[in-house]
């Protein structure tokens, strides 16, 4: 399996002739999305930053709400999940996914900012996951001390932190957004040097839980 990431919360995973493309966006992010084939796309929720599904090439079908699909051999869980509440608002709804590849199972947390109760994940039944990415920036979505929560509940193999301010996101995304400097240090992980693409088996997973710093794609 490869992951590359395209910035914010935008990802591909490439495994067994699949391709799922998570999140993308539109330009007014301030970063391009280069053109990217894929199968799936899956859309937490339909904003912006989140929802150009338009923008991928290919014959895909598209996932934006929960439930529980199978495409192409891969077996997809969405989880109704929701924004940060703030000010006593109805928190806007998000649709985290779950992407069971057989071998390998990965996590695609859209932009969550209430951490699910633990009954709310046992309901589940996806078994381990291997690979978890979470929003780290806060804003409407999980702050540090709440994407470490989720972590801890979930016990994925490896983290890869997104939706945090990194280069080229301008406006309201880059105004909102912390970088991914504090959740490192909640964590308790060392400085880390990004990679390009996450290249993975089962049997190089690490036996417990490693963050993994990706470095925006565009």
């Amino acid at each position: 399996m490869d992951i590359t990431w395209y910035g914010l919360s935008c990802f591909r995973i490439r495994e067994g002739g699949v391709t799922i493309v998570c999140d993308p966006y539109d330009k007014a992010l301030g970063l391009t999305l280069p053109k990217i084939r894929a199968d799936v796309v899956t859309i937490s929720h339909d904003r912006p930053g989140h929802n150009a599904a338009e923008r991928v090439t290919g014959e895909y079908k598209v996932l934006s709400g929960p439930g529980e699909y199978e495409v192409r051999n891969v077996f997809v869980t969405g989880l109704t999940t929701y924004h940060r509440r703030s000010g006593g608002n109805i928190a806007e709804r998000n649709v985290a996914f779950f992407f069971d590849f057989g071998d390998l199972t990965v996590g695609h947390m859209g932009d969550i900012g209430e951490v699910p109760a633990q009954s709310e994940i046992e309901e589940l039944n996806i078994g381990e996951v291997d690979v978890l990415m979470v929003p780290v920036g806060g804003g409407a979505t999980l702050d540090p001390a709440r994407a470490v929560e989720l972590v801890g509940l979930l016990e994925p193999r490896i983290v890869i932190p997104m939706h945090y301010r990194h280069d080229g996101l301008t406006g309201l995304f880059a105004d909102q957004l912390e970088g991914v400097e504090k959740f490192l240090k909640e964590f308790g992980a060392p400085a880390l040097d990004p990679i390009e693409t996450l290249k993975i088996s089962k049997t190089g997973l690490p036996e417990e839980t490693q963050v993994i710093l990706l470095t925006p794609t565009n």
